[in-house]
Order: C-alpha cells, then structure tokens, then sequence
C-alpha cells in the first residue's frame, strides 16, 4: 500500500485589536490600590470582564514589587493583560506579556482629587461591533460618527475622531468613548466618556439620564455622584474647570 502525504492546512492567523484600560499606577502602591478600591466600590462592575494594561513606565520598582501589583490586582479581578513600559528584567514567563505601541490618542488623566483616580483609556480598537450599523461623516469641522440602533450591554463605540450620536438607547454595561461630544436619543445607562482626547469643550446629550458613569476630559462621575434630581430627565453635561455640570434640557 501506499502512503499518500498530504500538505497540511496552513494556520490562519488574523490581527486584531480590542478596547483596553490602561492603569498608571503610582508610588506608593498601598494608597494607589486604596484609590482604586473606592473607584470599584462607587462603580460596580467597572473592571468586569475587562483588559487592563498596566503602564509602569518611569516607576521605580523591581520585579518582586511588579508582582505584588499585579497578583493584588488579581485578587481584585483586575485582569491584567500586559505591562508596558517595563524593562525586560522586570518581566519573565510568571508574567503578562510586554505591550507596545498603544495609541496615546485617548488617554485620559486622572483628576487629582480625593475621589478615586483611575479612569479608562484605550488600545488600539475596531471601533464597533459588526452588528452595529453606522455612518461616518468628516465634515471641515469635525468628523462625527451615527449609529443607527441600540447599544447593548457589552458593547463598546471608540471614536477618539470626534462626535458619537447613538440613534437609540446606551444599554447598562455598555460604553460610548468619543473624542468629541456625545449624543444619545435614547435612555443613557451604560458609560459616556466625550473628550478623551484633551477636549475640554466636549459635552455629553441624552434624553434620559440613568448613566454607570459619565466623563469630560478624564473628570468623571458615578452614578453615586450623579444629582438624583436628573435621574431619568432629558440633560446636557459639560465641564466647568475640573467640575463637571449638568442641567436638563429645554
């Protein structure tokens, strides 16, 4: 009998990229955990299912204190997917891999204030899911991005170019990031992140506010610290110096 060999089928390997928090975590550890233990608290769920990469660049700290952070992370279901900015002596198999060349496009500062410090910012990201019709207009103003349905629980729109305008509703545990402004005609109950590419200006619209979280700039509030008044009415939010306002429209 005779053996026929076959070429075996290739590997198919395919890029892709997904929308990540990068931590910038600082010295001394303890009080920086303890800062973001209040965050978590104020927000529930906000690291849920969740890829965070942990920016250590300039920290000076060894490897033994790079992994007391991130097994303190762990235990605090803070999924750390990589590190940037480490050297390689601080990094080994027991480890998240090294990560490189995110986008400093969206990141967001922290404001520096007694509530908890840690806000999201993005790897690169395929801005919508499949499922999502959208339309994107670049006008000589600002480039602006429609989707056309709901945003479910989930899901994620990154559009560090400019404005977002969500034909319907933004479902809790969903998320809207924007460069610009955000507009939703719809209840708002997921997050709204608008200028988090240094746009102070940026304002967030809905007409119904029942939002997790809402940020301008890297300035945010929880739902905790949200005006009850505002629950469930038509707002604008906007950012006054390192405040965040908010009135109802009309």
């Amino acid at each position: 009998m005779t053996d026929v060999l076959t070429q075996p089928r290739p590997i198919r390997l395919k890029g892709r990229s997904f929308l990540a928090l990068a931590l910038t975590p600082e010295l001394p550890f303890e009080d920086w955990l303890m800062r973001l233990d209040d965050l978590a608290a104020r927000s529930a769920g906000f690291f849920l299912r969740r890829p965070v990469v942990l920016d250590v660049e300039g920290l000076d700290i060894d490897r033994s204190e790079l992994r007391s952070l991130v097994d303190q992370l762990n235990a605090r279901n803070v999924r750390v997917m990589g590190v940037e900015g480490a050297r390689s002596a601080l990094l080994g198999p027991d480890m998240p891999p090294a990560m490189m060349d995110g986008r400093p496009a969206a990141d967001i500062e922290a404001p520096a204030t007694e509530r908890a410090e840690t806000t999201p910012s993005a790897e690169p990201v395929e801005a919508t899911m499949p499922e999502i019709p959208v339309v994107a207009a670049t006008g000589q103003v600002t480039p602006s991005l429609v989707v056309s349905r709901p945003v479910r629980s989930g899901q994620s729109i990154f559009f560090p170019e400019g404005d977002v305008t969500i034909i319907g509703s933004v479902a809790s545990g969903a998320e809207i990031v924007a460069g610009g402004s955000i507009h939703v005609y719809g209840p708002l109950r997921g997050r709204a992140m608008a200028g988090t590419t240094g746009n102070a200006s940026a304002r967030i619209f809905c007409r119904k506010l029942e939002a997790e979280l809402i940020a301008i700039d890297g300035f945010y509030k929880t739902a905790d610290d949200m005006e009850p008044e505002l629950r469930g009415k038509p707002v604008q939010i906007w950012l006054d110096g390192e405040t965040i306002k908010a009135a109802t429209l009309g």
